[in-house]
C-alpha cells in the first residue's frame, strides 16, 4: 500500500446528493411500513408520523449543514463537536460512530441483502453468512479504489433503486380497488395514547430516515463543500421524504391497513398485486439494489471517521489508520470497520443493535444542534457560507425533536438505552489513556 496521506478532492454535488439519498433510502422504506402501521393502525396517523419524521430530519439537516459548511473537514460530526465542545466530545462521538454505529449498519444491511438474495433464488439458508460476507467485502474493495469509485457506485445504485420505487408509486396510486384510504380522523384505529403511538412510530421512521448527517464525513474530499454540502443535505432529505410519502400512499392504495400492520412482506405483496407473480421478484431486486447502495454509503462514510480521529493521534495504532491506498482511500480504517461488521453478523440481533444505535446517534445529533447555537453566540463573526434559515426556530425544532426521541427511548426501552450508553462509554478510558500518552510524548 502507498504511504499517501492526502485525501483527493473528487466529489461534486450530485455524488454528495446521491450519498445522502442513497444512504438514507435503504431497507427502511420497504420494511418499516410494517412497524409503523402496527403502531398506528391508522392511515392518517401513519402519514402524520412519516411527515413529522421528515420535518424533524429536514430541520436537523438544515441545522447541521451550517456547521458542515463552516467546518468542512473530513470527520463530519466528530469535528463539529470537537471544535465546539473540545477533544473529549469529538473523540466520544467518533468512537461511537466508527466502532459501533457504522459497523452495525453495514452488518444489518449485509444480512438483509443476503436474506433477499436467498429468497429470490431459493438458496440454502446456510449461505446467509457467506453471502453477507461477500456482499460487504465487495463494497469494501470498491471503496479501496477511492472516493470517486465509491461515489460513482452510490450514484448508479441511487438511479437504479428509484426505478422500482417509481413503478410502485405510479401503479399503486392508479389502483381502482376499494381500499379504505382515509386521512381523517388520524387517530381512528390507533391503540394507546397519542404520545406513545407517535413516539413508537417516530422511532421506526428515524431508522428509515437515518444516514443524512454522515455526508459531512467526506467534506474534505468535496470540490466545493461550502456550497454543495448544505444543498446535498437539504435537497436530499426533502426528496427522500417525498418518496417515502408516495411509496406509503401506494402501499395503502393497494392493501388495507390491516394487511400492512406488522407484515414484513408488505412490499412484496404489494408488488405481486400490482405486477402479478413477477412483481415479488421485481421488488426483491429493487430492495437488493437499494440495500447494496445503502451499505456502500455507510462503508464510504464510516471508514473515514477513524482516519480523522487518527490524524489527532487519538486511536491505538493511529499510524495504521492513516494509511491510504494509491487512490487515496483509508484502507486500514475500512478493514477494521469490515471486521467489526462481520463480527456483528456472526453475533446476530441486528434490529436490537440498530435500535440501540438510533438512541446513541441522536444524543450526538442533539449536541450538534446545540453546537450551532453555542457558536452563534461565542463566535458571531465566524465565516458561515451557509446559515440555517429562520434561526433559532429551526435549530430549536431539531433539538426538541431529538430530545423527544431520546426521552421516548429511555422510557419505553430503558435497558436498550442503557446498553447503548454503556458501550459508548467504553471509549472514555481509551480517550484518557491516549491523551496522557500523547502528552508524555510531547514532554
Amino acid at each position: 500500500m502507498a504511504a499517501q496521506t492526502e485525501l483527493k478532492k473528487d466529489i461534486g454535488l450530485f455524488p454528495a446528493l446521491a450519498l445522502v439519498m442513497g444512504t438514507v433510502i435503504g431497507s427502511g422504506v420497504f420494511f418499516k411500513v410494517a412497524a409503523i402501521t402496527d403502531a398506528t393502525h391508522s392511515v392518517g396517523l401513519t402519514f402524520l408520523v412519516w411527515i413529522l419524521g421528515g420535518i424533524m430530519t429536514i430541520c436537523g439537516g438544515l441545522t447541521a449543514a451550517e456547521l458542515a459548511a463552516a467546518i468542512p473537514q473530513t470527520g463530519g460530526m466528530t469535528k463539529y463537536l470537537e471544535y465546539t465542545f473540545g477533544d473529549f466530545w469529538g473523540f466520544l462521538s467518533g468512537w461511537a460512530l466508527a466502532f459501533i454505529y457504522f459497523p452495525a449498519n453495514v452488518a444489518a444491511q449485509a444480512i438483509i441483502f443476503s436474506t433477499q438474495l436467498i429468497n429470490l433464488f431459493h438458496l440454502d439458508k446456510g449461505l446467509l453468512i457467506p453471502i453477507a460476507f461477500i456482499a460487504a467485502l465487495s463494497v469494501l474493495l470498491i471503496n479501496f479504489m477511492g472516493s470517486k469509485a465509491g461515489g460513482m457506485l452510490q450514484s448508479v445504485t441511487l438511479v437504479i433503486k428509484l426505478i422500482p420505487l417509481a413503478l410502485i408509486i405510479i401503479f399503486g396510486l392508479l389502483q381502482t380497488d376499494k381500499v379504505d384510504f382515509s386521512l381523517f380522523p388520524p387517530m381512528e384505529g390507533g391503540n394507546g395514547s397519542l404520545f406513545s403511538i407517535i413516539g413508537t412510530g417516530l422511532l421506526a421512521t428515524m431508522f428509515a430516515y437515518d444516514g443524512w448527517m454522515h455526508v459531512g464525513n467526506i467534506a474534505g474530499e468535496m470540490k466545493n463543500p461550502k456550497k454543495d454540502l448544505p444543498l446535498a443535505i437539504s435537497i436530499g432529505i426533502g426528496l427522500v421524504m417525498a418518496i417515502y410519502l408516495l411509496v406509503n400512499a401506494a402501499f395503502m392504495f393497494s392493501l388495507p391497513i390491516s394487511a400492512l400492520a406488522g407484515n414484513e412482506n408488505a412490499a412484496a405483496e404489494t408488488a405481486m398485486k400490482l405486477f402479478g407473480d413477477q412483481g415479488g421478484k421485481l421488488i426483491t431486486i429493487g430492495i437488493m439494489i437499494s440495500i447494496y447502495g445503502s451499505m456502500n454509503g455507510y462503508t464510504m462514510t464510516g471508514m473515514r471517521v477513524p482516519y480523522a480521529m487518527a490524524e489527532n493521534g487519538m486511536l491505538p495504532f493511529s499510524n495504521q489508520f492513516l494509511k491510504l491506498t494509491k487512490s487515496g482511500a483509508p484502507w486500514f480504517s475500512g478493514l477494521v470497520l469490515f471486521i467489526i461488521a462481520m463480527a456483528m453478523v456472526l453475533m446476530g440481533a441486528f434490529e436490537t443493535i440498530t435500535n440501540m444505535l438510533i438512541f446513541v446517534i441522536w444524543f450526538f445529533y442533539c449536541m450538534t444542534f446545540v453546537a450551532v447555537m453555542v457558536l452563534r453566540k461565542k463566535q458571531p463573526n465566524m465565516e458561515r457560507p451557509y446559515r440555517v434559515p429562520l434561526y433559532p426556530i429551526i435549530p430549536l425544532i431539531a433539538l426538541i425533536s431529538g430530545l423527544f426521541v431520546l426521552a421516548n427511548t429511555l422510557f419505553t426501552q430503558p435497558v436498550l438505552a442503557l446498553i447503548g450508553i454503556g458501550i459508548t462509554l467504553i471509549g472514555v478510558p481509551i480517550y484518557f489513556y491516549k491523551r496522557n500518552q500523547n502528552r508524555a510524548h510531547r514532554i
